[in-house]
């Protein structure tokens, strides 16, 4: 779905799960994540790592991030930079390089064409969990597969040019009045509002790109289809998740599930971890 990017600041308040802009981060982390993914390297649990999509920031997952380290687990949400799937996907890539142990890969939206490629090469990412996400094959791009499968998106968005560091391109929004439409209807307009003023842009690039992996073809993976999206249309997800043979749940949600749902999206990514631990822990396993 390089210019230079505001990266945002999760805001880990259970009251406040919407999107918030903040400081400059490069990562958005629960407290002192890097030392306990280390020290998790060789406990029961496997890191969870939240990949956000685009128009939105690491703190979409507050909600999320609270349950999965109530039952435990270390969470890592790093900023997604939205510049460019093959930029994207580098980047996150280098986050999950830092992690020790097992990984459960999350990815929403425009993230999971992300984690798609970041875990390619990663024999660590055990579980990927796609959240009304898009999961391009290779060769495949966000804009391929949005022409199949149309959605009210494509309208509902404004350009913005864009120049920094000698590059120059063309970023993406939603526009303010369509932003509680297309992207979150089951939420309050209150906090809409609020998403659409804080939203971070994505650049043309990070949807037009083709995918140059598809982890999804060698790792196992779980799909959650939000029945009444209209930023990724649930055929689309639909599509997707039988071609990658992901176990699946449907659920009435808007785009933005981990917000609004976000006790299912956790029991999926619960699902996940269950499987990477048994898997690793079989006496089969390499």
């Amino acid at each position: 779905m390089t210019a230079s990017v505001v990266l945002g600041l999760i805001r880990r308040t259970s009251r406040t799960p919407f999107v918030v802009a903040g400081c400059a981060v490069a990562l958005c982390t629960s407290a002192t994540a890097p030392a306990a993914a280390d020290a998790d390297a060789s406990g029961s649990k496997p890191t969870v790592v939240l990949v956000h999509g685009a128009f939105a920031d690491a703190s979409s997952w507050n909600g999320v991030i609270a349950r999965l380290e109530r039952r435990g687990y270390t969470v890592v949400a790093p900023a997604n930079p939205l510049r460019s799937l093959s930029n994207d996907s580098t980047y996150i890539a280098s986050v999950l390089d830092s992690i020790k142990g097992p990984i459960v890969l999350v990815g929403h939206s425009y993230g999971g064409a992300v984690i798609s490629s970041a875990a390619a090469s990663n024999p660590r990412v055990k579980s990927l969990v796609y959240v009304s996400a898009q999961m391009p094959d290779k060769g495949e791009s966000g804009d391929t597969l949005s022409a199949r499968f149309p959605s009210p998106l494509a309208s509902a968005t404004t350009s913005v040019p864009f120049r920094a560091n000698g590059v120059s391109g063309t970023d993406l929004y939603i526009r303010p009045d369509k932003l509680h439409e297309v992207f979150a209807a089951d939420l309050p307009e209150s906090t809409t509002k609020l998403m659409a003023a804080t939203q971070r842009p994505v650049a043309t690039t990070a949807f037009s790109e083709k995918a140059t992996a598809a982890a999804w073809r060698s790792i196992p993976s779980w799909a959650l289809v939000a029945k009444q999206d209209r930023s990724i249309n649930p055929d689309q997800e639909r599509f997707e998740a039988r071609r990658a043979g992901s176990h699946t749940v449907e659920i009435d949600s808007s785009h933005v599930a981990m917000i609004s749902h976000p006790d299912a999206v956790t029991d999926l990514v619960l699902q996940a971890a269950a499987a990477a631990d048994s898997a690793r822990t079989s006496p089969t396993a390499s």
